[in-house]
């Protein structure tokens, strides 16, 4: 039995003096912090803290404005693709508007008297109204200056009535959106 007191003892003592170590570092590392602290007054930790924290703020505040800008970007874009397939979709529609003036126009007299004559030229006044909703214009033609941005001259020919470069009969309707133009008016300009 004393073998094992003795054996007991011993790794006792052992454990006492790694903890009297460890205690030691310990002691030792606290003795640091408190110089590191003491060398650092109460002031400059608080700058130190102060200026952590406008760091943090500024870092905040930059992110929100990112954000801000992301949200806007967005949006405009959204805007943007809302208008073009609008666009698209009115230009799709163009086509079947100039055919009924096309009908409309070569009409002989004896048809423009029938009811379901004047249903034709029902449809095509709500297509054109539909077209006023979504606010797209009619490009004006006849008698005003011929401007390529919105007008393509197909032929040019002599005019009494109109001075050079007015436009004299429109061969095509054109449509525009605000500045954009849909179609150009396919126009016959005076020489």
């Amino acid at each position: 039995m004393m073998v094992n007191e003795e054996v007991n003892n011993q790794s006792g003592v052992e454990e006492m003096e790694m903890r009297d170590e460890a205690a030691g570092v310990d002691a030792e590392v606290m003795e640091d912090g408190d110089m590191m602290a003491e060398s650092l007054s109460l002031e400059e930790q608080l700058q130190a803290a102060e200026a952590k924290a406008a760091e943090y703020l500024e870092g905040w505040q930059r992110a929100r404005a990112e954000f801000s800008n992301a949200r806007k970007r967005m949006d405009k874009e959204r805007a943007n693709a809302y208008r073009n397939a609008k666009l698209d979709t009115v230009a799709l529609l163009l086509p079947a508007i100039d055919d009924f003036e096309r009908a409309i126009e070569t009409a002989p007299p004896e048809v423009s008297e029938n009811s379901w004559y004047e249903g034709i030229q029902l449809v095509y006044r709500k297509l054109l109204s539909l077209l006023e909703k979504e606010s797209i214009e009619r490009i004006e033609t006849v008698g005003q200056p011929f401007d390529p941005n919105f007008h393509e001259a197909i032929m040019q020919e002599p005019s009494d009535e109109y001075e050079n470069g007015i436009i004299v009969r429109e061969l095509q309707s054109g449509y525009k959106l605000e500045d954009r133009v849909l179609r150009p008016s396919l126009v016959v300009v005076a020489a």
